[in-house]
């Protein structure tokens, strides 16, 4: 049996570009509202699985699906008139 060997030029030419970039972390920055957001209906998804949703857990599910749609506006909107900034009005 051959054994398996990394070269170490290998396998660090890319250790540079392993942390993520200034403009990488302000983009997760901005769409951490709608990734939190997504985090919450999961959770509430999640606690129901396994039995039948009172009307508290079906309530909190439509929040949860509400603030996601919200927070998925104010990015595409905040995205939107980033891009329309440069440009005539």
């Amino acid at each position: 049996m051959s054994d398996i060997v990394t070269h170490q030029d290998t396998a660090t030419a890319f250790a540079e570009f392993v942390e993520p970039t200034n403009a990488e972390l302000d983009a997760i920055e901005q769409e951490m509202p709608a990734i939190l957001a997504a985090v919450d209906l999961l959770d509430a998804q999640i606690a129901v699985l396994d039995r039948t949703p009172t009307e508290l857990d079906a309530q909190r599910i439509r929040r949860a699906r509400r603030r996601l749609l919200a927070a998925r506006r104010e990015l595409s909107n905040r995205t939107a008139a980033a891009s329309l900034q440069g440009g005539a009005a």
